[in-house]
């Protein structure tokens, strides 16, 4: 089994980039906590909780890429669902995204978030999973550049 790991905290960006001229690089955080696709769900929820955090990227053990990310909402999905959590793989209750690359514009990556409802995206390029930008960071960038 995949070990899950976790990474330093979260470093909110100082910035306030112009949202026309900003792309996600610039909101991005690194991908702090991640979990193996063949993980239990339950020990994903366990370390969402002690992480702080409201998803998890997953991960595949051998390419070392982003396969998806798993979010409270599917780990409430499958309760609801009546699935054991103890039982149940990360990779069956996680939604795969499309990830977006660091040219992609922030008005982008909103129109995608509200588009297909998600609340995180992963950032990607050639070197593969680079971080990952959420839907509060992307709001708080539109609403600075409107404001000025």
């Amino acid at each position: 089994m995949q070990q899950i790991t976790s990474k330093a905290p979260a470093q909110k960006s100082p910035r306030h980039p112009r949202a026309a001229t900003a792309t996600v690089t610039d909101i991005m955080r690194l991908p702090l906590v991640t979990a193996g696709q063949y993980d239990h769900a339950a020990a994903a929820a366990y370390l969402m909780k002690h992480a702080g955090t409201t998803a998890l990227m997953v991960m595949d053990a051998q390419s070392g890429q982003p396969t998806g990310i798993i979010t409270q909402a599917d780990i409430a999905r499958a309760v609801a669902n009546g699935k054991d959590l103890n039982d149940v793989r990360v990779h069956a209750v996680t939604i795969t995204r499309p990830a977006v690359t660091t040219t992609t514009s922030i008005r982008d990556a909103a129109t995608i978030m509200s588009a297909r409802h998600f609340r995180h995206l992963p950032v990607a390029g050639a070197a593969g999973l680079l971080g990952v930008i959420d839907i509060t960071d992307v709001c708080r960038t539109l609403n600075t550049a409107a404001k000025s």
